[in-house]
């Protein structure tokens, strides 16, 4: 029969009917089906200015290939610990958890930022949205884990003490799986600190009960104290082995200005570099967009992002498995350093110098 017709072929069914030897036939008409896919590349109006994970470089973080296994953070909670976050970001507002959130700052359940009129308190939410702004709904880009469950502690915009940290750090442990930070000690190549007594606890409480024994998972930025020489190694919380310590690299594939090297750090995700070159797409204060979110900062919720997926794929992982599995997806593939040295356990790390070596390689999201 001819492909199409807008009527039945009435003399081919007479014939066929009269065959003694032709039990059953139908006439074989056109049906509409769709792939029932996450849709692997969102809709979203920014998406295409999120370089670092749309394949504008090669290689970018590998996000679209995770989505594509259906990966995209569902069942994960993560909360950031910062300056407050926006709640009611039409970008956040869906994946916004309560019961992930608190204001330590104020002690009440709300961690909405502080608004004044330089919007100082815009850190936390720009990281929100790095990890699970909502995919497909025409605002701004998609977060890495656009499926996970996104809260905020309120904990840098008023006095910070021991107890403020230890608090945030031990926030519903069984409930949250991931704690971003993109805080710490001063970066002025001066300051040498750390966690308090109560905040050490917390970080070792949550590593040895958080998440029902497997360990809460502590992502922090490693700093941005380079054009002052600093060093993480110098910063009690990246250099800590309760938690995962990233730092960044830029778009071209070298070691920004503001990067700091020690020891402790594990891997490292894009970020900016040069005034020519891009920067981090994410949610920003009072509803909008940004394309200017920068430094360490920004490459840890990237990898607090891949790290809710690998967490979907095996919620089993534990602490120091996730670690593992950090430094083993790691590659050093497009990052460009003259120090490039090899360690005992034959991994690339970035050496300043001979005191201090940092793994400064690109986590890719290979679940």
């Amino acid at each position: 029969m001819v492909q199409k017709s807008l009527t039945r072929h009435w003399g081919w069914h007479l014939r066929l009917k009269r065959e003694p030897k032709v039990h059953w036939f139908e006439q074989q008409t056109l049906k509409r089906r769709t792939k029932r896919t996450t849709g692997v590349v969102p809709t979203d109006p920014w998406f295409h200015k999120q370089w670092y994970m749309n394949n504008d470089v090669s290689p970018d973080l590998n996000i679209l290939t995770a989505w594509s296994k259906g990966y995209t953070g569902l069942g994960v909670v993560l909360s950031i610990l910062d300056d407050g976050l926006e709640r009611d970001h039409p970008d956040l507002s869906a994946n916004y958890d309560p019961r992930a959130s608190y204001d330590f700052n104020s002690n009440d359940p709300d961690p909405l930022p502080r608004y004044n009129i330089w919007d100082e308190n815009r850190h936390g939410t720009r990281c929100a949205g790095e990890v699970a702004a909502v995919a497909n709904n025409r605002i701004c880009g998609a977060g890495i884990a656009y499926n996970a469950k996104i809260g905020g502690v309120r904990m840098l915009d008023g006095p910070i003490t021991d107890i403020v940290e230890a608090q945030s750090l031990s926030f519903r442990p069984q409930y949250i799986h991931i704690y971003s930070a993109s805080w710490g000690p001063e970066d002025d190549g001066k300051t040498v600190d750390g966690p308090g007594i109560l905040a050490l606890e917390a970080f070792y409480k949550g590593t040895a009960n958080g998440r029902g024994g497997l360990g809460s998972l502590f992502v922090w930025a490693s700093g941005n104290g380079g054009l002052h020489s600093d060093n993480c190694n110098c910063d009690g919380y990246t250099n800590s082995i309760y938690t995962l310590s990233v730092g960044s690299a830029t778009e071209s594939g070298k070691v920004p200005w503001y990067s700091e090297a020690c020891a402790s750090t594990l891997t490292a995700t894009y970020s900016s570099g040069v005034k020519s070159e891009r920067q981090i797409v994410t949610t920003d204060l009072r509803h909008r967009c940004t394309d200017t979110h920068t430094g360490t900062s920004a490459s840890a919720p990237l990898a607090a992002g891949m790290i809710a997926l690998a967490l979907e794929a095996n919620p089993a992982l534990t602490w120091r498995d996730m670690q593992h599995l950090v430094v083993r997806a790691s590659r050093p593939a497009h990052l460009q350093a003259e120090d490039w040295a090899l360690n005992g356990a034959g991994r690339k790390g970035e050496a300043r110098s001979h005191h201090s070596r940092s793994a400064n390689v690109q986590l890719s999201a290979v679940c």
